[in-house]
This record gives structure tokens, sequence and C-alpha cells, in this order.
């Protein structure tokens, strides 16, 4: 499931550093409780950098639910660094790891950088080419992982989608207008199955006061998955 929040303009964030919250509360609590039906939740080291999170369910009800029905408190968290650029003292290696140490995807190279510096903080599995991200899937899910949530940013989601392993895509729809040149778009250009011409399965619309979610689901084209 990739879930993100944009611009009506196509953007997830500004150049300011302050952190810009494009959605409201109602839609907040929608992904809390996405997150609460989910196993693990993934991020990319950009993120990670930018808005260093903590990735965590933010309703008590939830997490109680969650241990009363066997499942650890909060979900896993994952992120990916292909440079190995990333710091051991982001929150989310610190911060509710209920599930058991966040794991760190990474090249060859970036575990060769990171040596043993988040050997205390975090798993770190490197994972080879051409088919990275179908490999990083297919090691979560022998991991128990059945359901995954993906927040971005920008080159996690093109990454996923031009893959063609998304099987629902949830987009909130910000009644803002950023248009600045160097703010991070939903995604970069890529070579989506299907080309331009593709259109995806529409499944419903939320109106959260002046936040409009959108559903959508990746249709099958000829030699594409829509999900793995």
């Amino acid at each position: 499931m990739l879930s993100v929040a944009v611009s009506l303009d196509g953007y997830i964030d500004d150049t300011i550093p302050e952190r810009l919250y494009l959605s409201n509360e109602r839609d907040f609590d929608g992904v809390d409780q996405l997150r609460a039906e989910s196993d693990a939740i993934l991020i990319g080291a950009e993120t990670v950098r930018r808005d260093d999170p903590r990735l965590w369910l933010r309703s008590e009800e939830r997490r109680d639910a969650r241990t009363a029905a066997g499942k650890p408190a909060n979900l896993l968290k994952v992120t990916v660094t292909r440079s190995g650029d990333i710091d051991p003292s982001a929150r989310m290696f610190h911060h509710h790891i209920e599930a058991g140490k966040p794991l760190v995807y990474t090249s060859f190279e970036g575990a060769e950088k990171l040596g043993d510096s988040l050997s205390a903080v975090a798993e770190v599995i490197s994972v080879g080419e051409p088919d990275f991200w179908g490999a990083l899937l297919d090691d979560l899910g022998g991991r128990g992982i059945a359901q995954l949530i993906v927040e971005g940013g920008t080159h996690i989601h093109t990454a996923f989608l031009e893959a063609g392993l998304v099987d629902e895509l949830r987009v909130a729809v910000a009644p803002l207008l950023i248009g600045q040149r160097d703010a991070p778009r939903f995604v970069n250009l890529a070579n989506f199955p299907g080309g331009s011409r593709r259109r995806l399965e529409f499944l419903d619309a939320t109106v959260l006061d002046d936040v409009v979610v959108l559903r959508y689901r990746p249709k099958n084209t000829s030699g594409t998955s829509a999900g793995t």
C-alpha cells in the first residue's frame, strides 16, 4: 500500500526547513488506522534525514488492540538507503520498536560504507540488482510481513510504482499550491507500467474536511503484475 499526501500541484513538501503538514487531523487518523492494520512501514533514507519521524501509532486504543490480538503494539520499521548515508541517532531507531530492530535495506556498497555503525540499533540487509525492490519485498515476506505501508518519499514512491509492485495507492489531496522549483514531487520521471495511457482502477474518494482522499488499484497490464 502506497500512502502519500500531495498538494494540488503534485508536491509532497516545500523548501522551507520547518516540516510542512499537508494533511489534516482526520486524514492523519485515517493513516494511523492504515498503519494499525499493517505489519510494517517503509520510508526512504531521505525522509529519515528530512523529517526524522518516529513512525509509530498515535492512537493508544489501536496499540492496545494490536497487543490484544497478539501483535506488537507498533509495526516493524523499514528504511532503504542505497548510499549507506543514514544517522544511527535517527528517532525511528530509538522510539516504539516493539516489533524488533528496524530493518535497513541497502546496496552492497552501502552495506560496506555502513559497516557496524547501525549494529546496535538496526538490522542491515544488503540487496543486489537488478531486482532490488522485488528482492526487498521477498525478504520482508519471508519475515512474515503480509501488509506493508510505504510512505515515501519521492524516490521510493517512484521505484515501487515503476516496478509494478503496488497493490493499492492512497492519495490525500490537500488544498495547497506550492509551486517551488526545487520542492519534492510525488514521483520522478519514470517508465511506469503501461505508459501514459494506462488508467488505474478507481476505488473510492472520501472527503475529510478540506482534504480529499483518493484510492486507486493499479490494473494488470500485459507482462506486468499489479502487486507482489
